[in-house]
């Protein structure tokens, strides 16, 4: 830091003004790191290219995601390598060079992790299709989780390696955090319960990425799981953030799991309608869903169940195939138009709530004699 006060006092005072040689060291120092740059350029333009061109062609992808992945540190290199140089060279003095060297050697650690960071998203993708190869399923939830728990390690440890470089003693932090290892668990218990709750849902499986899940906190469909929460997009587009420690504490319906969807209601015919019409509409009902495309024929009940208060009743229940919800509607859709075809043809009419009332005549004209005369009265 002295050099530095010095040199800049110097400057003030223009001792090195009229210094030739002064300004040729400066000089080479300003070539040297523009001559960096411009092979940052280069590489750029024409090397990097050629690589990944090259890259393309192998068997794998494994070489191309290693290029991408390194592509922004190594060109990020260039500029650090001409900094380092350039004050090397330099005819003064801005830091002492152990210093440079530690700055050197932490911004090479950091870059290179950087591209292992950049690369860890890639590798899933290639655990991914190595998977598929072998027909080897794994749950969609499973990968992000793992790459954020690697990249969390690998900025852990990248930290560590850097405090190393300059002097730190790693053990002796480590040490000191574990003095206070009860006060940190205390407060970090939250965090914790919901760093498990995030590994029970990732081993358990309750759901995956893009599924329709409904819990008592929420209804949508899961967009990510994180080491604290999970995200889920409900049907009215709102991102809802649900602690991990929440959600694998509470029942979870999973829609998306269903092999089949359920339709179920009562239809109600009015009690005028004959036995042999009633009959056959209910024959006819159930030998269309047994001739129904999108209709699951392994459940289906048609059957006149009731007298109702104001309608004969007819039970349904069967499944459709498609689980998806507007496929779901359209079928649903498809098989009322139906009945109502065969209700038409049947010349069937669906009933609607209706009461009739009954009164005894005498007791009638009793009371609106009463009626009248109590009006009079109060007239």
């Amino acid at each position: 830091m002295n050099k530095t006060i010095d040199w800049f006092s110097n400057v003030i005072t223009a001792e090195y003004w009229t210094d030739l040689d002064f300004w040729l060291d400066v000089g080479v120092s300003l070539v040297i790191l523009l001559l960096f740059l411009l092979w940052r350029k280069l590489f750029t333009k024409y090397f990097f290219k050629g690589i990944l061109a090259v890259s393309r062609k192998t068997p794998t992808d494994l070489f191309t995601y290693i290029v991408l992945a390194f592509d922004k540190p190594v060109r990020m290199f260039f500029v650090i390598l001409g900094i380092f140089f350039a004050l090397k060279t330099a005819p003064f003095t801005l830091m002492e060079p152990e210093t440079l060297s530690k700055l050197m050697r932490s911004s090479v650690i950091g870059l290179f992790s950087w591209g292992i960071f950049n690369f860890i998203p890639y590798s899933s993708n290639l655990f991914t299709n190595l998977t598929h190869r072998l027909e080897f399923e794994v749950d969609k939830i499973v990968m992000p989780f793992v790459t954020k728990v690697l990249r969390f390690i690998l900025l852990a440890l990248t930290f560590s390696i850097v405090l190393d470089v300059w002097g730190y003693d790693v053990g002796g932090i480590v040490a000191g955090l574990g003095l206070g290892g009860l006060a940190f668990a205390l407060a970090a218990q939250e965090s914790l319960k919901n760093l498990l709750g995030g590994f029970i849902i990732v081993t358990e499986k309750p759901f995956t990425m893009g599924d329709w899940i409904k819990t008592p906190s929420v209804e949508g469909v899961v967009e990510d799981i994180s080491f604290r929460s999970t995200q889920v997009r409900t049907f009215a587009q709102a991102v809802v953030t649900v602690p991990n420690a929440t959600l694998s504490n509470e029942p979870i319906t999973n829609w998306s799991k269903m092999g089949k969807r359920q339709i179920t209601f009562k239809l109600g015919v009015q009690y005028d309608t004959s036995r042999t019409s009633l009959e056959r509409v209910v024959r006819r009902i159930e030998n269309m869903l047994r001739n129904h495309d999108e209709i699951d024929q392994e459940t289906i009940l048609v059957r006149f169940d009731s007298f109702g208060a104001s309608s004969l009743d007819i039970f349904t229940y069967f499944f459709t195939k498609s689980v998806m919800w507007g496929e779901y509607l359209q079928v649903k859709e498809d098989i009322n138009f139906k009945i109502m075809e065969i209700l038409e043809e049947e010349d069937v009419v669906v009933a609607f709530p209706t009461r009739t009332l009954h009164f005894e005549k005498g007791t009638q004209e009793e009371k609106l004699v009463k009626e009248y005369s109590i009006r009079g009265e109060k007239a």
